[in-house]
């Protein structure tokens, strides 16, 4: 499967969570009763239709978001604020461009107090890692748009968080890099085991990694289904395994999609 160790232990428990965004002229319900755990070493992946809280859910867990109600706990301890057990891998790069590769990959080391030697060596580690060895002393702007992703990941794990939290990490990126960078961070988790959640729109990108992908309802978003992917690793994107459970996951997707686009039309009231 991927993941020995903690099999069995969760590492982070939603309970009955809601999250409301309030403003001057309206309130927003972003999740509702949302329900979600994932075991320690897991790899799982979130999908759901646009606007339905996936990133809202991350943040939370980030702690960059404060919960409305229920109960978010981290290894048994309520999520207060943000920390470095929990490293944030975003959609769109944020690399200082002042800084090389290596530079980056070593600041989140600089700020633990790591001495500049270690700094060095972990760096090196996980550019080796990522692929990126030869690119240490380049900068942001020379980079493709997948050697960046690479650095983020990277400048992440240096570290050591316990989670990691992946927001549409290769969103941005085009078919043929989005696809080589899935292949590449199947590799690095393999090497690097950790807890990942990933938020995705891509139900291919889901199946592909995850060991358990939930999918979301539309807004206010809730658990519609958890799905074990019984696959073994590598995947093979063609197989008839592979394309069963992408087309299981793909029809839960489509009702709560048109629930999304009617309740938007409705919201701007649009006839049809």
């Amino acid at each position: 499967m991927g993941y020995i160790k903690g099999l069995d232990m969760n590492k982070i428990i939603a309970k009955n969570l809601k999250k409301v965004f309030r403003s001057d002229e309206k309130e927003v319900v972003a999740l509702n009763d949302f329900n979600f755990n994932v075991k320690e070493n897991e790899f799982v992946a979130i999908v759901g239709p646009s606007g339905c809280g996936k990133s809202t859910f991350l943040h939370l867990i980030a702690g960059f978001e404060k919960l409305s109600e229920g109960e978010l706990l981290f290894d048994g301890n309520i999520i207060e604020k943000p920390g470095p057990d929990r490293g944030y891998v975003f959609q769109h790069s944020t690399l200082f461009p002042w800084r090389t590769v290596k530079k980056n990959v070593m600041f989140g080391l600089e700020q633990k107090g790591t001495d500049k030697q270690r700094s060095e060596e972990i760096a090196g580690y996980f550019i080796n890692m990522v692929g990126l060895s030869g690119f240490e002393d380049a900068y942001p702007h020379t980079l493709s748009g997948g050697m960046k992703q690479r650095a983020e990941i990277a400048r992440v794990l240096a570290y050591e968080p316990e989670v990691l939290l992946m927001d549409e990490p290769f969103g941005a990126l085009d078919a043929q890099t989005r696809k080589v960078m899935q292949v590449e961070l199947e590799k690095i988790w393999e090497k690097d085991t950790k807890t990942v959640i990933l938020v995705t729109h891509s139900v291919i990108e889901a199946v592909y990694l995850a060991d358990r992908v939930y999918v979301m309802t539309a807004r206010p978003g809730t658990i519609k289904a958890d799905i074990n992917i019984d696959l073994p690793r590598p995947r093979d994107y063609t197989s008839p395994e592979f394309l069963k459970y992408r087309k299981e996951i793909l029809d839960l997707l489509e009702t709560e999609v048109n629930k999304n686009n009617i309740l938007s039309c409705l919201n701007n009231k649009t006839t049809f």
